[in-house]
């Protein structure tokens, strides 16, 4: 019996000859950075702890580096790729570089921030090299859409990966915090060098993992709870009780401010950046 061989990974030779297939200029609009280095492919792999078991949601992959990493271990990888240049060559460079898994791989044309549904088998982990200029939206996008996915490890510029891993009443924390928050239990996961992309960016990248947990217990909804959000951050410096008067009403959140303060045990005066997301849900609660 003969057991298929691992795919090929690509190096900076590997990537500028694809590249230079599709006469492709890789542009910072489309926040588009290549990884060019294996050592770093194979690193994301291993910190975001799939198995044989997962089956991968990939957004954005390019010219396929870090796909060609998850096809090492994953099941089955399903990748969704925007760009209609990358998405025809994507097959045939797994056709090159991994034979034994093109079976394991599927590709989705298409903006997956305007995907309603994936066919085949349903992904258990999202890992993806996300786009920068959408990353925040893609991910939470994802997130509500695919309550299969248990877990997930994406690279996004720094400041934003400090954004999403945040906890109360520190710097960084806000919107991306807490709505990440309502899905998962989020942490940073390490930081990534300029050199290992091509073009390198202007900007630091870092890693973001999570891991799925159930939403708050609360008898809002989450499109309630997240309005809440946006109205306590839209004046990041005022006191919630003020915040709350003067926002809350056009969010068709009507219930009386102070009674829903004191329903989650919130002082009037504190701001939103020190609240947990399931204080914000209690506090949801009590304005419906």
């Amino acid at each position: 019996m003969t057991s298929s061989a691992g795919p090929r990974y690509l190096g900076a030779a590997d990537v500028r000859r694809l590249a230079d297939l599709l006469d492709l200029r890789p542009t910072k609009q489309k926040g588009q950075n290549f990884v060019i280095d294996a050592n770093t492919c194979r690193r994301i792999v291993r910190e975001s702890g799939i198995t044989g078991d997962d089956v991968v949601l990939e957004v954005g992959p390019g010219l396929g580096s870090l796909t060609l990493a998850l096809l090492d271990v994953a099941q089955h990888v399903t990748a969704v790729e925007i760009d209609d240049k990358l998405a025809g060559l994507l097959p045939d460079t797994i056709a090159e570089f991994a034979p034994d898994q093109a079976d394991h791989f599927s590709l989705v044309h298409a903006d997956a921030l305007r995907i309603t549904g994936l066919a085949g088998p349903a992904p258990t982990a999202l890992v993806a090299n996300l786009p920068y200029n959408v990353s925040v939206p893609v991910l939470l996008h994802l997130m509500a859409l695919l309550p299969s996915l248990r877990r997930g490890l994406v690279m996004v510029q720094a400041e934003v990966a400090d954004r999403l891993a945040a906890k109360p009443g520190s710097k960084a924390y806000g919107i991306p915090s807490l709505k990440a928050a309502w899905y998962a239990d989020v942490r940073r996961a390490g930081a990534i060098g300029r050199n290992v992309f091509w073009p390198a960016p202007n900007v630091d990248s870092g890693l973001v993992a999570w891991t799925h947990r159930e939403p708050p217990a609360t008898a809002a909804t989450r499109e309630e709870v997240f309005a809440v959000i946006d109205v306590a951050f839209a004046h990041r410096r005022k006191a919630l009780r003020g915040v709350l008067r003067d926002s809350a009403p056009s969010k068709g959140l009507l219930g009386s401010v102070d009674d829903a303060l004191a329903h989650a045990g919130i002082d009037p005066l504190t701001r939103g950046e020190s609240l947990t997301i399931e204080q914000f849900a209690a506090l949801a609660e009590g304005l419906r």
